[in-house]
């Protein structure tokens, strides 16, 4: 049996439960499993910008001694305890909803907390049936955070950026540092339903070493297939316009590098709206771009899995798409990438909608 334990300040400890609905105990101190070492969590845990973070790699090293078929769940009611704590730290207007393997810790109203996390059950299943072969679900549970506000959300996803770099504001983010996990700015459920897609996509191909461009147009394209897609911020042709205007052979590498998403003008809307549109046309016959998306490297932007499964050169279909006759530079070159800002920065989705 699995408890989270909250010492007080005489030195005795409260323990709840866990449930299966809403979660209102205190944020615990420890988690303790019967008949096993129990795990210090507070003391693993350091607050940066007034909130918690956790050391992952210390719940990893904990879990990995307890037998295996405690593993999963020890797993589990760290994440929970975790999320109790920030709970805790962003006020007592935020709650901890869960539905199946579904925990959302936000300040929505009760049924539209219920609705959303319903949302995010059934969007695991549709990914897997859209990405056939592809996407993966893991054992873990699909965590949501929506903050009330983009001052607290910024805060929060600070700490997952290098310290130095500029870097493109986002409407949510799948953060994939020792806990996978998803987090947005609190809206309504129409605006936040993409998101949920968007981002679960990320998780649900997290297991494929994948270029970025590759990753953000799979999820790109999924969430405007499973949700209802909003009004494009420009016409098509303007788009396309921007989009020949932008890229050179320098930028172009950026696309490759993944820097070209974090950039902080409009290079990011453009990297997006260009992933969307080569993935759009590769996946046309799936079972081939299901070969070429299952053996891509981020190493080399899938430019080897690209020739061997499509037939291509990514350098000369991108010139197509672009409309560029001299197609020189344009193929992806690890060799050039060393110098290019803000690659560790984790994925997000710029709100380009």
């Amino acid at each position: 049996m699995f408890k989270l334990f909250r010492s007080l300040a005489d030195g005795t400890a409260t323990s709840a439960s866990l449930t299966d609905t809403v979660m209102d105990e205190l944020a615990p101190d420890s988690i303790y499993v019967d008949g096993e070492p129990s795990f210090p969590l507070a003391a693993h845990i350091t607050r940066v910008n007034a909130l918690p973070y956790v050391d992952w790699k210390a719940v990893e090293f904990w879990t990995a001694a307890l037998p295996v078929d405690q593993q999963a769940q020890a797993w589990s009611t760290c994440v929970t305890a975790w999320l109790l704590h920030l709970k805790e730290d962003l006020g007592s207007q935020y709650r901890l909803d869960e539905a199946g393997k579904a925990l959302l810790l936000s300040t929505l109203e009760p049924t539209l907390a219920r609705i959303t996390l319903q949302f995010m059950e059934r969007t695991s299943s549709r990914i897997l049936r859209l990405l056939e072969g592809v996407a993966a679900v893991g054992d873990g549970r699909s965590v949501l955070i929506a903050f009330d506000d983009e001052d607290t959300y910024y805060r929060y996803v600070a700490y997952y950026y290098p310290e130095k770099g500029e870097f493109a504001f986002s409407g949510g983010m799948f953060i994939d540092s020792g806990l996978a996990h998803f987090v947005t700015v609190k809206s309504d459920l129409r605006s936040v339903e993409p998101t949920i897609v968007h981002e679960m996509t990320h998780a649900s191909i997290a297991h494929l070493p994948l270029p970025l461009w590759l990753n953000e147009g799979l999820a790109v394209n999924t969430e405007r297939a499973l949700t209802q897609p909003s009004r494009p911020l420009y016409p098509a042709e303007e788009m396309h316009r921007k989009q020949v205007a932008f890229w050179g052979v320098r930028e172009i590498q950026q696309f490759w590098s993944g820097s070209s998403f974090a950039r902080s003008d409009d290079g990011s809307m453009l990297s997006y709206d260009l992933a969307q549109i080569m993935v759009e046309h590769m996946a046309k016959d799936w079972e081939t771009f299901r070969a070429f998306v299952t053996t891509a490297d981020r190493a080399d932007s899938g430019r080897a899995a690209a020739r061997t499964h499509l037939g291509v050169d990514l350098g000369d279909y991108v010139c197509a798409l672009l409309e560029r006759s001299d197609r020189r530079g344009w193929s992806p070159d690890p060799a050039s990438w060393s110098h290019e800002p803000a690659a560790d920065a984790p994925a997000a989705r710029q709100s380009v909608d």
